[in-house]
């Protein structure tokens, strides 16, 4: 039963109706998943930004979106000529046949008829006869969807803020009466003018980032769209040919996938008895030490033995170039160039410089929607965080993206490099918080040799030995040894080994072998 006072009560039957309304869809997927399907038609939204954010490509993908379900649109370019408006165009690869472009030059012309004076005069009357001009060619093409390109200029033309924003007021007025979606665009940065973004029933913000290195952050907001659940927050986009690419913020969803509580095992028994079984499905993983430790090699163990099993595989690289990765995996007896070829296993080799995390995220998410992947492997975390804008934002991003992969059953391994190579090492960003089994390995001495030992310090799914043990990596495989007791110093990040030389592994005798 309603309880809201009887004053009320229209104005919520109204809101309803707004929210059963059929969505606008934008034509730009990933701008309508944060919009939740799109925009509420018959409204008027704003667009703001500074020059090359990519308004005009994103206005043309509205309106070319309109035209592919059959709507009649119009491009209103005061800023731009017909001629730049259709080499845009034509640079992502669509044709505007079927479009109508109102140019200014051609209200010039209307106007020229009436008036003989210029038409940029800051006078009322001359202002009013361009809004009436442009007006009148509305009503007579009636199109469903408008994109007017740039209110900048109508802000140029009115001499004061106040009719200004009468102007603005006129145009909500007269569109929304004539049943049309329409999308103003602003170049406005000052956030204080709150003319236009007050008017407006929505509002979306493109920002454009410059970065100390590689190419520039583009990133999207939607500020406001009244009576619509959005997706809030930053959003990285790109513009590219074929028009702009909107990369949602990855969100955990409530609800994820029913997957078997089950284990991915290395195929190594001693490495897997370390792990207290192995890798539980769902959870992270993270491979903590310094360079040349094999991090890369135990990750490529697992990843080799999942997909052998058919189990689909995503291995992200973003130091090593793919044809050294799949030479150094040979080198070590893991051949994964047969399990690429049927599709089992993916390398992917990412560029910090070019790719933004939330592209990274979407590229995870469509891979896991597509081919129901199973393990996901970062290697290194210490590239993914070069391609953060602020590197405060890494546990944000990671907490989302492991969020969100453990809630579809994927298992996560990842690796991440510590400064140093012995003594006391630091981390370059602490996220052993988040990974659920964290496994260090560490270079130590003994009997005159520098060996690796592995250990895990935690894992929440299960129980794990407690032990070190050391570890070694030849031209036949990873080998794990028996644990070794006499350790010390190993929390200090000099690790000493007082015990028998005879526990630790010994060379592979090639004689014997062959």
């Amino acid at each position: 039963m309603d309880t809201l006072p009887r004053t009320l009560l229209p104005r919520k039957r109204k809101y309803w109706r707004l929210l059963q309304m059929d969505l606008v869809p934008t034509g730009i997927a990933g701008l309508d998943t944060v919009l939740r399907g799109g925009l509420p038609p018959n409204r008027v939204y704003l667009a703001e930004g500074s020059p090359g954010v990519g308004k005009t490509t994103l206005a043309l993908q509205f309106l070319l979106e309109g035209m592919r379900r059959g709507e009649k649109v119009l491009y209103i370019a005061l800023s731009e000529s017909k001629e730049e408006i259709e080499a845009v165009a034509k640079s992502h690869g669509w044709s505007l046949d079927g479009m109508d472009i109102l140019e200014i030059s051609a209200l010039e012309n209307q106007l020229r008829i009436k008036d003989t004076g210029t038409l940029f005069h800051p006078s009322e009357v001359e202002l009013q006869n361009l809004v009436k001009a442009l007006l009148d060619t509305i009503d007579r093409l009636q199109p469903a969807r408008v994109a007017f390109d740039s209110l900048s200029e109508l802000r140029i033309l009115s001499d004061s803020g106040l009719r200004y924003r009468r102007q603005l007021l006129r145009f909500k007025q007269f569109f929304m009466g004539r049943g049309c979606t329409v999308l103003f665009l602003d170049d406005s940065d000052d956030k204080s003018d709150v003319q236009v973004r007050s008017i407006a029933h929505g509002v979306i913000v493109l920002e454009r980032l410059a970065a100390t290195y590689g190419v520039e952050r583009r990133r999207l907001r939607v500020d406001k769209v009244r009576g619509l659940k959005f997706q809030e927050g930053n959003h990285d986009y790109v513009i590219e040919r074929g028009g702009v690419q909107v990369f949602p913020r990855l969100v955990a969803l409530d609800m994820g996938v029913n997957f078997p509580a089950e284990s991915f095992e290395s195929g190594i028994g001693e490495l897997d008895k370390i792990l207290g079984g192995g890798i539980t499905r769902g959870t992270s993983t993270l491979f903590l030490g310094p360079a040349g430790i094999s991090k890369t090699t135990l990750c490529l163990q697992f990843a080799f033995t999942a997909a052998k099993a058919g189990r689909p595989v995503l291995f992200f690289t973003f130091e090593e170039n793919l044809r050294v990765l799949r030479q150094r995996a040979k080198g070590v007896g893991i051949d994964i160039e047969p399990l690429e070829r049927n599709g089992t296993l993916k390398l992917q080799r990412i560029d910090p410089a070019e790719m933004t995390p939330g592209r990274f995220a979407q590229l995870i998410r469509a891979e896991i929607e597509r081919k129901a992947v199973e393990i996901v492997v970062i290697d290194s975390l210490n590239g993914y965080m070069n391609a953060m804008p602020d590197e405060r934002f890494l546990m944000l991003h990671m907490h989302d993206l492991l969020s969100y992969l453990a809630l579809h059953g994927v298992t996560t391994l990842m690796t991440l490099a510590q400064s140093g190579m012995v003594g006391p090492m630091s981390s370059p960003a602490d996220i052993t918080y988040l990974a659920d089994t964290v496994v260090m390995l560490r270079f130590f001495e003994a009997a005159g040799a520098v060996k690796k030992a592995i250990s895990v310090m935690k894992k929440r799914s299960t129980r794990h030995e407690e032990t070190i043990r050391e570890f070694s990596v030849d031209s036949h495989g990873l080998r794990v040894g028996e644990p070794l007791l006499h350790f010390r110093g190993v929390l200090t990040g000099v690790p000493t080994f007082t015990g028998d030389s005879g526990q630790m592994i010994k060379e592979r005798d090639e004689l014997q072998r062959r």
